[in-house]
């Protein structure tokens, strides 16, 4: 599964469109942002998707981690939202295992 990268620049409606493909495709998505820009682009389209995916029956959440990435040698903090679904009527998370990347 592909870590959706997100920019200042990035537009909403795209990412959340592609936060809710690949949560439908794989029941999990991973969104990643460094900076304030991104990060605030991140939030409001985890926002829209989360209304995509309600429309298609799905009720998710997203978890915020710390990540340590590495660009041009330097190692950068970013701000990864886990997306995965949290079973109707509770505030428990389906948990799906991950995928290993090949």
């Amino acid at each position: 599964m592909d870590i959706i990268k997100v920019s200042g620049s990035s537009r909403t409606s795209a990412v959340a469109g592609a936060i809710a493909g690949v949560f439908r495709e794989n029941k999990r998505a991973e969104v990643q942002a460094i900076g304030a820009g991104a990060v605030n682009q991140a939030i409001k389209a985890m926002v829209l998707a989360r209304g995509y995916l309600k429309e298609d029956g799905y009720e998710v959440i997203c978890a915020p981690e710390f990540a340590d990435v590495d660009i041009d040698g330097k190692v950068r903090t970013a701000i990864k939202l886990v997306v995965e679904e949290r079973a109707p009527g509770t505030n428990q998370v389906i948990i799906t295992p991950k995928q290993n990347a090949a």
